[in-house]
């Protein structure tokens, strides 16, 4: 029987032809297959609660031996254990005994790999030896070529140093020549040929790394001395164009330092330094201390300056003068400042270099960075911005010169922002200064602005609190004191009116002392029964209600004349106010008149009264006016001779000197009504004979004789005296020629209509009879309707009418009766827009 080692060679693969072969074979066997598989006595010292310790990656042998010792049976334990120690070494054994064939097969292949790698290991070997051989027999050849190789380096880097400083030498001796050939003619030394061949030695020096070389240090130390004095021509020749505005040398400017490589340095430097100018000019200007001396003030001296910045007695005119010219300095400087700057970046955004084509501007502002103009103007006005309120607090003495000489200081300003923008507005460049920075600057006084705006007030609102005073009611001011605040108010207008926006700030400020007026006068207007009585002479209320509404008419018609040389806003500024005096003014009289009218229809409404029905020569050739005229006529003197002639002293017939006064336009009024109430109660007269109507024409001709005379002008009152004119010859046409009659035409449909009634049958009843109602009632109605409204009232008197003749069987109707339906028809048609105005 074979052993199991020769069973085992039996079975190994065949030997391979070499080392690499045979060490492939060491691999686990394939074909042998496991043992079946049996219970694992690990699953019942799981379940066994004195094995199962064991299993766990926690286990403590210190704390088992203790749980043990401590459990009173530590023999019977210790034998579980050697039970437990017993069936694992049985267990593995078994495992031994099963794998004994793929054990001894893992055995034989370890040796063959042992074998296998002993035989790499004598290649490896012989593999060194080989590249030591090799490497003995290339190191000389590239110890040779190395160092060659650095030679080569060496010669190369050498001939360029000298190609560059044979090169650097060249470009200095040109800037030599450039130089020297301009020594007796400094200013036509080419400054951007010579900063180009300073750049570029400078350029090469830094690039080739140069320095140390001898000839090249040489050649420095008069290359940076020419690029000190090229500087120093330069910006001579930049500031210069700076200052007179010229493209051509600015522009050369610009390129020398463009060619130094120092543009964006150089023009930073610029921008900083004008600033910096500016704001000491602003600081300088508000120095008290300065102006104080200049004035010849002195320091402690009478005259001189004080620790609040306020001169000594004696000092103020001079230093005050002092301060306004040294603003208009500040001014000047700071428009030189903002053109100089504006010229410097107007020029860099049209120069390009020659060589490059590079626009300068670009090297100096990157995208979304502010222009150089903001920049100084946004410094200048920051800068003026906190002097100014500095000083607001600090001076008392230059706060009230800026404050009451605030249009002063602000034309300054304006008149600085209008040269900035008229001398920078060239067609296809920024302008120096936008709309945003304009009221920049004009914010930055705005704290004089409020303190001018509001002393302006306080000078106003003074004056008309004293003269009218609330604690005195009776007392009214006289036209000297009207004056004094007409003629503060104009000076408030005339101190700004050469500035269009400040000129609206102090007329809302005209308007809100306006208001304050209006209020006090309405307050000292008196209201009682003593002010609406007219039968008697005027009471001494009427009078401060007359002096009242001629104070407030006098300022009505000053302050608009005043605004009327203005743009139309500012009338729209002082509409409100000067409405509310005009209303004032106005309810100052308006009661009287009133009570006047209310008299006088009361006059007319007599007339009802009387009879102008009669017939016999006796009452036609009576040439006394009626009762009720009379009446009429004594009241109309009576008016004019108490109440109008203190209201209209100038003429008593002529509108001429108060055509635009609120008394004329209330008289005008007045007249009107008179005429209108007098032809519509005429028409209701009824019955009307011949010798009525030459009576009534006489009452018309004295009431135009009395109101022309007494109230107002009849022929200026238009409408109403064209249909009393009218009126007065229609009465006496017969029935048949009123329908062609031109008369018609200047009178109201409803006075024609009214008026035939009184040539129409007693059973042709008028509105007034029909409804029972009185005159004056009539008349109140008449008042709230239109023509056509009265139309409907009469033609329903002429349906009743037709009624009554039907149901009496008469076949004919009196002839008004077509007549007044054919003229109340075409009449409402046509004359729609004739009627008079209450």
């Amino acid at each position: 029987m074979a052993s199991p080692a020769a069973i085992q060679r039996s079975q190994l693969p065949p030997p391979s032809s070499s080392p690499l072969q045979r060490l492939s074979t060491f691999k686990s066997p394939t074909t042998a297959t496991p043992p079946p598989p049996s219970a694992s006595p690990l699953d019942s010292f799981a379940s066994d609660p004195i094995l199962s310790p064991f299993l766990s990656p926690s286990f403590s042998s210190t704390s088992f031996s203790s749980a043990a010792l401590s459990s009173g049976s530590p023999a019977s334990t210790a034998e579980r254990l050697h039970n437990a120690i017993r069936l694992l070494e049985s267990q593995l054994r078994s495992e031994v005994l099963s794998r004994h064939s793929d054990l001894l097969n893992q055995l034989s292949s370890i040796k063959h790999a042992e074998h296998a790698l002993s035989t790499v290991r004598s290649a490896v070997s012989s593999l060194q030896s080989s590249i030591r051989r090799v490497r003995s027999e290339l190191s000389d050849p590239y110890n040779s070529i190395h160092s060659k190789t650095v030679q080569l380096s060496n010669l190369h880097h050498t001939t360029e140093l000298l190609q560059h400083t044979i090169r650097i030498l060249r470009l200095s001796k040109k800037l030599r020549d450039l130089v020297s050939a301009s020594e007796d003619e400094p200013e036509k030394l080419d400054l951007a040929k010579a900063a180009q061949l300073h750049c570029e030695i400078l350029s090469m020096c830094d690039e080739y790394d140069l320095i140390g070389i001898d000839v090249v240090e040489e050649e420095l130390r008069y290359v940076r001395e020419i690029g000190d004095r090229l500087r120093s021509e330069a910006m001579k020749v930049l500031e210069r164009g700076m200052e007179g505005l010229n493209q051509a040398e600015v522009g050369t400017g610009l390129q020398v330092f463009y060619n130094l490589g120092e543009l964006k340095m150089t023009v930073e430097q610029l921008v900083n330094k004008y600033k910096g100018i500016g704001v000491k000019s602003i600081s300088a200007a508000l120095d008290m201390k300065a102006i104080s001396a200049a004035s010849g003030g002195g320091g402690g001296g009478p005259g001189g300056i004080r620790g609040t910045g306020t001169p000594q007695i004696g000092g103020g005119a001079k230093a005050r003068e002092a301060l306004w010219q040294r603003m208009g300095s500040c001014m000047e400087q700071l428009h030189s400042i903002v053109l100089a700057v504006w010229h410097l970046q107007r020029v860099l955004s049209k120069k390009r270099d020659p060589f490059t084509h590079v626009l300068l501007l670009d090297e100096v502002i990157k995208e979304g960075d502010p222009m150089l103009t903001d920049r100084v103007w946004e410094g200048l006005v920051k800068a003026f911005a906190n002097q100014m309120k500095s000083t607001f607090t600090a001076s008392s003495f230059v706060k009230e010169i800026f404050t009451m000489g605030y249009p002063k200081l602000f034309s300054m300003i304006e008149n600085l922002l209008e040269r900035i923008s008229r001398d920078t507005d060239v067609k296809g460049v920024l302008p120096a200064i936008s709309l945003e920075g304009k009221d920049q600057m004009v914010a930055a006084v705005e704290i004089f602005q409020t303190a001018f705006l509001s002393l302006s007030l306080s000078r106003l609102s003074d004056l008309v609190n004293t003269n009218f005073p609330v604690s005195s009611r009776g007392s009214v001011p006289s036209k000297e004191q009207i004056s004094r605040i007409l003629a503060r108010i104009q000076e408030e207008v005339e101190a700004v009116q050469l500035d269009a926006r400040l000129t609206l700030l102090v007329l809302r400020g005209i308007g809100k002392v306006l208001i304050l007026l209006a209020e006090r006068a309405e307050y000292q207007i008196s209201a009682g029964p003593e002010a609406r009585q007219i039968t008697g002479p005027a009471t001494t209320a009427q009078v401060k209600n007359f002096a009242l509404c001629q104070h407030l008419q006098e300022i009505h018609t000053r302050v608009s004349s005043m605004i009327s040389g203005l743009p139309a806003i500012a009338a729209d500024v002082l509409s409100a106010s000067l409405g509310l005096i005009y209303g004032v003014a106005r309810d100052a009289v308006t009661p009287l008149f009133k009570a006047m009218i209310d008299r006088l229809e009361s006059c007319i409404l007599e007339i009802h009264e009387q009879n102008f029905g009669v017939l016999g020569m006796d009452a036609a050739m009576d040439n006394n006016a009626s009762p009720y005229m009379e009446e009429l006529q004594k009241c109309i003197l009576h008016f004019r001779t108490e109440f109008l002639s203190r209201l209209l002293p100038s003429s008593a017939n002529s509108a001429t000197a108060g055509a635009e006064s609120i008394c004329t336009q209330l008289v005008r009024t007045m007249a009107s009504r008179v005429l209108t109430f007098f032809i519509r109660h005429a028409s209701l007269v009824r019955p009307l004979s011949e010798s009525g109507k030459l009576r009534m024409a006489r009452d018309m001709a004295e009431l135009e004789l009395t109101v022309g005379q007494n109230l107002f002008p009849v022929e200026q009152l238009g409408p109403p005296y064209r249909a009393l004119r009218a009126f007065r010859p229609l009465i006496f046409l017969e029935t048949a020629q009123l329908e062609s009659s031109p008369l018609l035409q200047d009178l109201p449909p409803s006075v024609i209509l009214h008026h035939l009634y009184s040539r129409g049958p007693d059973d042709l009843q008028s509105p007034m009879q029909r409804n029972k109602l009185t005159a004056l009632q009539y008349s109140l109605w008449l008042d709230s309707q239109g023509e056509d409204q009265i139309w409907k009232g009469i033609k329903a008197t002429l349906d009743d009418y037709a009624a009554k003749v039907r149901s009496r069987g008469d076949k004919e109707f009196s002839p008004v009766y077509p007549l007044m339906h054919q003229l109340g028809s075409s009449l409402t048609e046509n004359n729609t827009n004739v009627s008079l105005k209450s």
